[in-house]
């Protein structure tokens, strides 16, 4: 069964808080090991021997009565006369066990640092140790009579309510922030689980995501872009349900023109001129769709070929003029003259793909010039780049169809391009070429005025 991010991050998150209890209680036991004991091995050893004084030097009427009061204020004791009889003096030790021979040190007269000598153990702080041997001996005189003192604070009697106040600290700090932790991690994975959402969403083809959000962390960023994600491939389907439409206009019209002509040429009464007439339709469309699927490959080849780029260092400025001569006769024909300034110009480029785009560029100010227009090509050579400029004095394009000019299929919209023929898609091509080769092409254009392309190449 697989397991929801929360539960995983909530089990790691509270996996890490034992963890680390049990690491500080393992580092607290290891202070107390190696600082705090001998200081308390000190401090139990100067008041043992403060209490041996006092009856040494006093002589109370009733030892038993002053041990008693001793132990009322927090301390265990247990008193071991020459005859090894024993009097314990407030609370039991949980263990009483000591060996005769340290019984018998003390009598002599000996110290014993039962607290200092204590065996480490992991995770048992020697300070709670209620046993016998964790505690400090001293040697008593009393009436002519050798006892051994055996002393150590009671834990119990001392920090019976601050065992009491810990205890339920611990327990509701624990609870809190394990609540909170949870409250916290929902809240943390709340963007993903919104994300994973998305996700499905987006795999069912719907791509209008909601994922708005003013986190400027990590999750954030992540959810901003996934955001802009979702926009770009619903953009990237709206194109494709658009260029497929494209498509398949511009394929079913020549297919059904030629459908419907080569039903006429069925016809048995069909003069030979009527037959010629309807067969020059045939091979006008065929050549259209041919046209259409080799600009559709070539296209397609560009944006997907890194190795397409065939670049020399030749003449841009002879390219140019030589492609004004190939179209002078269509120049002429169309009533358009032409001005160039083309200084000699070098650059490193493909000077094919580079051809195809100054022919489009050309072509399109031919098509879309007015009678008696004008048409300037130019090159200007700056530091780092080469720009060509066509200047057309032709229908000029609106701010609105400037946007989408260079999208594939895209065709100004008028009464004079209707009957203009063109794929649409050869400023696509023209863009994706001038990419390729690290330049841009940018267009300004007023309606009724001109339209100037400026290709610029960097050297």
């Amino acid at each position: 069964m697989m397991k929801s991010l929360y539960s995983k991050f909530a089990a790691s998150t509270i996996a890490i808080m034992i963890l680390s209890s049990v690491i500080a209680f393992m580092a607290s036991n290891f202070y107390y090991q190696q600082k705090l004991k001998e200081e308390n091995d000190e401090k139990i050893t100067e008041m043992a021997y403060e209490v041996a004084t006092y009856i040494e030097k006093e002589h109370p009427n009733d030892i038993e009565s002053y041990l008693k009061s001793i132990a009322a204020v927090g301390y265990q004791m247990l008193l071991v006369s020459e005859e090894n009889d024993k009097q314990l003096f407030g609370d039991e030790f949980r263990d009483e066990d000591i060996s005769q021979q340290t019984i018998d040190h003390v009598l002599n007269g000996e110290t014993f640092h039962g607290i200092a000598q204590f065996p480490q153990e992991t995770f048992v702080t020697g300070f709670f140790a209620n046993e016998l041997t964790n505690t400090i001996g001293v040697p008593l005189t009393y009436e002519d009579g050798n006892y051994a003192l055996f002393i150590r604070p009671n834990i119990k009697v001392l920090f019976n309510e601050m065992h009491m106040l810990l205890a339920a600290l611990l327990v509701i700090t624990i609870f809190l922030s394990i609540v909170f932790v949870l409250i916290n991690i929902k809240f943390l994975v709340r963007p993903i689980t919104r994300l994973t959402k998305a996700t499905k969403q987006l795999a069912t083809g719907d791509f209008s995501v909601d994922l708005s959000t003013n986190r400027d962390d990590e999750l954030g960023k992540l959810t901003n872009s996934f955001s802009s994600m979702a926009e770009q491939l619903r953009k990237s389907d709206d194109i494709k349900n658009e260029f497929i439409s494209n498509v398949s206009h511009d394929i079913q019209s020549p297919l059904s023109n030629i459908k419907g002509y080569a039903q006429l040429l069925d016809k048995k009464t069909l003069s030979e001129e009527d037959k010629q007439t309807y067969l020059s339709v045939i091979y006008k469309e065929v050549d259209r769709l041919s046209s259409l699927t080799k600009q559709l490959l070539f296209l397609t080849s560009l944006q997907h070929d890194d190795g397409l780029l065939n670049q020399s260092t030749y003449s841009l400025s002879d390219q140019l003029q030589e492609l004004i001569f190939n179209y002078k006769w269509e120049l002429e024909n169309n009533g358009l003259m032409v001005s160039y300034s083309l200084p000699e110009t070098t650059i490193y480029a493909d000077e094919a793909l580079l051809h195809n785009v100054f022919e489009n560029l050309l072509t399109n100010a031919i098509k879309y010039n007015v009678e008696n227009g004008t048409i300037d090509v130019k090159i200007i050579e700056n530091k780092q780049s080469v720009d060509v400029s066509f200047t057309d004095s032709g229908i000029g394009i609106s701010k609105d169809m400037q946007k989408r000019l260079f999208d594939r299929f895209f065709r100004v919209e008028s009464s004079r391009t209707n009957t203009i023929e063109g794929t649409g898609l050869g400023l696509s091509i023209v863009e994706t070429i001038v990419k390729r080769h690290g330049g841009v092409i940018t267009v300004e254009s007023k309606e009724n005025e001109g339209t100037t392309f400026v290709v610029s190449l960097p050297k």
